[in-house]
């Protein structure tokens, strides 16, 4: 499971407790439901503050040091500025900037794919030998 949440939370100024309380509760969904969590760390404008954007960051380092968990993240200022990269609404990535997006995720992603190939692979074969 990939999760990706914040930035909307932190250009709405929520507090960064509650931030983390969000995102702890996500977490626990997921490692009850058996996945394998990603935590993708994302990330504000500096223009929030140093305080406030040092703390937003925080919160990802903090919840994934808690829950043992890997962790990537992308900042849009790494390609904000180039053309074509976001959405109109100037917010979003845009398909172009999805393969930057996806080498800066995929060294933590890849080592969670064999896990979850053994899972289904393990998945099949249990139902397979009950229908036999």
């Amino acid at each position: 499971m990939i999760l990706a949440l914040g930035a909307n939370d932190g250009l709405q100024g929520q507090s960064t407790a509650q931030l983390e309380k969000n995102l702890q509760s996500m977490v626990d969904l997921g490692k009850r439901s058996g996945a394998k969590v990603l935590l993708l760390a994302s990330d504000i404008p500096p223009n929030y503050g140093v305080r406030y954007h040092s703390a937003f960051a925080q919160v990802f380092v903090d919840v994934a040091h808690k829950n043992k968990l890997p962790k990537a993240g992308f900042s849009i200022q790494e390609f904000a500025l180039q053309a074509g990269m976001l959405q109109a609404d100037g917010l979003h990535p845009s398909a172009a900037a999805q393969p930057q997006i996806l080498q800066r995720v995929w060294p933590a992603l890849r080592p969670l794919l064999p896990a979850l190939k053994k899972r289904k692979a393990a998945s099949k074969s249990t139902h397979a030998g009950g229908a036999a």
